[in-house]
């Protein structure tokens, strides 16, 4: 039997409906920008996001937001390092555009009163790995994502066009004939179902980082977008690419927390416990090179020097630059007595950013009619292989605004509600299915199978893990915590199939058994349910 394309039983006819013409899932960069460019022509937005505003990835980024704006940089140079670190799997009509139109986004933002950093009147740029000119503006030092949240959600707040829903989070697609006529939320607060019909639906759901044990994103980055997107029908794409920030505090009691890029930017050396600089062993770019790169030298070094972590060393930077640049940072670890102008913090990888996910052309469109994706939710090649630092805000940015751009002029022309939607076979009542104990497992097991170094027979045994779990698909969700993991188990999948069928090593994915990148495999893994 096959498995149901919803995971709750319901019927349209007997749900509270809300119609409008954008309903924008996610409340990060991409959602909050493209509700406000699709209000300033007038039109209604919803947008839904699982549980505060501001509990985004958007808001945890610390290093900033890349943009050719100096009279030393230009657009053409930009393109260059988003393609080389994107190890040849960038789309170049893609970056070319997000290199071009970003700086006008980002003009945007200031205009909307996004606060960022000025030194001598000119906004301060900062270099970060891969990049070869100062490119990245930053706010506040080390808090550039919560300027740029708490700036668009202050502006989209205030906009009388735009419903802002807390609490709700989107369960499943409302397709038929391969056209998204709305979305199935459920509201946390009452438990309730309820329909929302609209003529463009967008997804801006975030990462998937909650996947892995350790990760920088916020609990909420679960993959629900993707997921839902992949059981409605979509293609996805490129899943087996996932990020894994270099330098993540790994310090016994303490949560794990972004050591932004830039403090590698600014100067600072990796150390192992012996106090050996090692970068300059991996790569002629030192600690500046790819994040892929500098990843797999830390783990090599941990393997080497049996040590569970490595050392980022500031001290041969002023105390001054320190505090000015890193104010965040330097808070968060003095709260664990480390005085990082003299004490090196010990780092490890963690999860950061999904370089794949739903499939979409140059203007956000999906292989299903009416839907569409923008920001990390999104793969369109922008990033490839492997993304450049400070590009994703970016890029949230600009196809956010292009997808406004396309769906005023060539958007899907039908009316939403004159159809109804039910489950498409009846789920059993919920059973005594521990999902708690499931998405513990799950971290765990992405963890130690497909995380930055991989191999054929642990994906296979990820694989059939994740499988064993197919059970719990008979069954209605009844809440948050099982949508999330039925939403898990669906991008594991994904990402263990999709690295599986790579045989060869590229960018944010590593195969200890096909460890050299393979020209045939310039070539891009699509899966469509």
């Amino acid at each position: 039997m096959l498995t149901p394309s919803y995971i709750t039983n319901f019927d349209t006819r007997q749900l509270p409906r809300h119609e409008c013409e954008y309903v924008i899932i996610g409340s990060g960069i991409a959602g909050l920008y493209t509700a406000y460019a699709a209000s300033q022509s007038g039109s209604r937005v919803i947008l839904l996001t699982k549980q505060a505003a501001d509990n985004s990835n958007t808001d945890k980024a610390q290093g900033g937001i890349a943009a050719a704006i100096s009279t030393s940089d230009s657009p053409e140079l930009h393109l260059e390092d988003t393609l080389l670190a994107g190890a040849g799997l960038c789309d170049r009509e893609a970056v070319r555009i997000l290199v071009s139109e970003g700086p006008d986004r980002v003009r945007d933002l200031i205009g909307m009163g996004a606060h960022f950093d000025y030194k001598d009147g000119e906004l301060a740029l900062t270099r970060e790995g891969a990049h070869s000119r100062r490119r990245i503006l930053h706010a506040s030092g080390d808090a550039t994502g919560a300027e740029i949240q708490r700036a668009l959600t202050d502006r989209v707040r205030r906009d009388k066009n735009i419903q802002i829903l807390e609490d709700h989070l989107a369960v499943d697609l409302l397709v038929k004939e391969n056209v998204c006529h709305g979305v199935l939320a459920l509201d946390r607060r009452s438990n309730d179902l309820k329909v929302f019909w609209g003529k463009a639906v967008i997804l801006a759901t975030g990462g998937l980082g909650q996947l892995y044990e350790y990760s920088t994103n916020p609990e909420v980055a679960t993959g629900d977008g993707i997921a839902i997107a992949y059981r409605a029908g979509a293609e996805v794409m490129d899943m087996e690419f996932i990020q894994f920030h270099p330098t993540v505090l790994s310090l016994s009691g303490a949560p794990r927390f972004l050591i932004s890029e830039a403090v590698r930017g600014e100067g600072a050396y990796l150390r192992n416990r012996y106090g050996d600089r090692f970068m300059t062993r991996y790569h002629a770019l030192a600690e500046l090179a790819p994040r892929d790169i500098v990843v797999r030298a830390i783990l090599t070094e941990m393997g080497i020097t049996a040590s569970e972590r490595v050392f980022l060393d500031l001290s041969h930077l002023t105390p001054d630059l320190i505090s000015e640049r890193f104010p965040t940072i330097m808070k968060t670890c003095a709260a664990y007595g480390l005085d990082i102008t003299r004490d090196p913090i010990p780092v490890a990888p963690a999860a950061h950013y999904m370089m794949g996910g739903v499939k979409t052309n140059l203007n956000g469109e999906t292989s299903i009619h009416g839907l569409y994706a923008c920001g990390e939710t999104a793969c369109l090649g922008v990033h490839g292989a492997n993304r450049l630092a400070s590009n994703s805000l970016l890029d949230g940015l600009v196809f956010g605004w292009r997808i406004v751009q396309w769906v005023k002029k060539y958007g899907v022309d039908y009316c939403p509600g004159r159809c109804y939607f039910n489950c498409d076979r009846l789920l059993s009542q919920p059973s005594e299915v521990n999902y708690q104990s499931i998405r513990k497992e799950i971290q765990v097991l992405m963890g130690q199978y497909a995380g930055p170094v991989r191999t054929s027979q642990g994906l296979i045994k990820a694989l059939e893990k994740l499988e064993s779990y197919g059970y719990i698909a008979r069954y209605e969700v009844s809440g948050p915590e099982e949508i999330e993991v039925r939403n898990m188990l669906e991008v594991g999948h994904l990402v263990a199939e999709a690295a599986l069928v790579r045989t060869e090593s590229r960018g944010g994915h590593y195969r200890m058994d096909a460890p050299q990148p393979v020209e045939r495999w310039l070539k891009h893994v699509i899966i469509r349910r």
